[in-house]
Formats: C-alpha cells, sequence, structure tokens
C-alpha cells in the first residue's frame, strides 16, 4: 500500500470527441490548461494523449508531444510525464513508438505499454507479443519507464514474463483498469485479485471506465492505492449521467474523498524517488540507465 495517494490524471484519452462532450481537451492550448489547472489543485502525473491540430483524431506524432510537454513543464517541471503508446489507432512499431524519440526538455518520464490485446465494446486494441516486447526494450533502451497497463490478471503474469526477460526492471507502476467489457469487472473480487497478482515492488492505481470510475477510484483511496481520473474514462460527472464532467471536477472530487481518508496526495518528487527516475527541471526518465 503506498502512504501518500497517487493521482494520475487522464484528460484527454483517444474516444471522447467534442460532440460527445465540450470539456474534453483536444488542442495542444487546451491540454496544457486542463493539466495546468489539475496541478494547481495536485496530482502526481499525467498521462497524455496527442490529437490532430485539425481534425481532432488521435495522433502519434511527437511534434504533437513535444508542444504539450514543454508547454506543461514551463509550469510543472517535476511532474512526472506519461505518453501514449496505445494500439488501439496505430499498429506499426514506428508509429507507436514516435514519442519516445523525443529528449531533453520533451522527453517523457514513462510510456504507456499495455500488456496483451484486448478488444474494448466496439474496436481492439492489439498488442502482439513482439510488439510489446520491442516497446518495452525501447524503453528500456532509452531509459523510459512503462506505465503497465492491465485489464486482467494474465496481463500481469505477462508482466512477470516480461520481467524474467529483463525487459521490463522493478519497480513497476501498474495502472489496473477494470469495467472494460471483455476484460475484468468492477468489483472487490476481481480487484484483490489483481492486486494479490502484482510484482513485489510494485506501485498501482486503480481506474474504472465509464460509470465505475468513482466507484473504483473510492476503492483505490480507501485501500491505500492510487487513481486514475479524468474525461478519458468517463465523460459524466454522474452515475446517472445528467451531468458531463470537467476535469477540474473529476481532480476536486479526488482531493475530497482523500481527505475524507486521511489520504494526502503523493507529489511528483516522491514518485521520481520511488521510481528510481530522475529529478526533473531538465532530466527526465529513468535516473539510472544502463549506461551510466
Amino acid at each position: 500500500m503506498h502512504k501518500n495517494l497517487i493521482i494520475n490524471f487522464t484528460p484527454t484519452g483517444m474516444i471522447p470527441t467534442k460532440k460527445m462532450t465540450p470539456y474534453v481537451p483536444v488542442s495542444v492550448d487546451e491540454i496544457v490548461e486542463d493539466v495546468h489547472a489539475a496541478c494547481e489543485i495536485g496530482i502526481t502525473m499525467v498521462h497524455l494523449h496527442a490529437r490532430d491540430a485539425i481534425s481532432h483524431v488521435p495522433s502519434y506524432k511527437k511534434e504533437i508531444y513535444s508542444d504539450i510537454i514543454l508547454g506543461i513543464r514551463k509550469f510543472a517541471p517535476k511532474l512526472v510525464i506519461c505518453v501514449s503508446l496505445s494500439g488501439r489507432d496505430f499498429s506499426e512499431l514506428e508509429k507507436r513508438s514516435d514519442p519516445l524519440l523525443l529528449s531533453d526538455w520533451a522527453k517523457p518520464d514513462m510510456g504507456s505499454l499495455t500488456l496483451s490485446s484486448l478488444n474494448f465494446n466496439k474496436t481492439a486494441s492489439v498488442n502482439s507479443p513482439q510488439m510489446v516486447m520491442d516497446l518495452a526494450k525501447m524503453m528500456k533502451d532509452k531509459g523510459i519507464i512503462p506505465e503497465l497497463e492491465v485489464f486482467d490478471s494474465g496481463m500481469i503474469n505477462y508482466a512477470k514474463y516480461l520481467e524474467k526477460k529483463e525487459l521490463l526492471v522493478a519497480p513497476h507502476y501498474f495502472n489496473i483498469l477494470l469495467g472494460n467489457i471483455a476484460c475484468a469487472q468492477p468489483n472487490l473480487l476481481h480487484t484483490g485479485v489483481l492486486i494479490n497478482d502484482l510484482p513485489n515492488d510494485s506501485l498501482w492505481s486503480l481506474a474504472g471506465i465509464g460509470n465505475s470510475q468513482l466507484m473504483m477510484n473510492s476503492i483505490a483511496i480507501a485501500t491505500g492505492g492510487g487513481v486514475r481520473t479524468g474525461i478519458e474514462d468517463n465523460i459524466w460527472y454522474d452515475a446517472s449521467r445528467t451531468k458531463l464532467a470537467m476535469n477540474i471536477d473529476l481532480i476536486k472530487r479526488i482531493h475530497v474523498i482523500a481527505k475524507a481518508n486521511e489520504r494526502k496526495v503523493m507529489l511528483p518528487s516522491e514518485f521520481r524517488k520511488k521510481m528510481n527516475l530522475a529529478p526533473g527541471d531538465g532530466q527526465y526518465g529513468r535516473k539510472y540507465t544502463e549506461s551510466t
């Protein structure tokens, strides 16, 4: 369990559009501003998705990620930043790994790594064993830490396999996502099994997809874990779907629940120390790479 609360902020995602909700940030400036507002309240890290400037469809391009990251680091040089390497829209390694080529102030600390293929309600996220291993190796070589995304227990077992293959290096950070139609469901039994299966030296956060977001966030806070929250996982603020969520309101609600549970938010600097990340302020990614 973590004494202090990891808040992993997911402002955009790949699915929400302006037609679905006017509150989803899609432009560089909108994303940067939502992260700025979240930082003023208190978050540990941010999980970024880039969008094309004109069409607003998801983009893999490192140039867009660079603009977002540099914009954030003007006001939050220590914030832990993770870039999405999702396979939902992009199948080529060259595209999915493009944000990992960024360096200096634009270098991400982490990159998302979904540990197996899975089906969503209308689309698939294809992550072949070779793709997962290639992305893991590239992150290891570049000193970028994987943000391990798991939707069921088999993915955790695969993380342990990759650790034996020396493609993953402890300590690990896991996002456990529950509620997807084809994966583990948001109940206490599924949640407990997944947490119990995690490798030693793992930090973890719970996420709930759709209406289960608040429940899983609340369970995580009450049981000593971290949370992943934001419009990426749920565009609605309430279960009856009468009020669209704003990212700032989702962050504020997490703070209310955390205060009731007497948990303080983990500072980015503490997360950096626990994960062997460089301290920020121009030094990003893993603190000690293979070359040091």
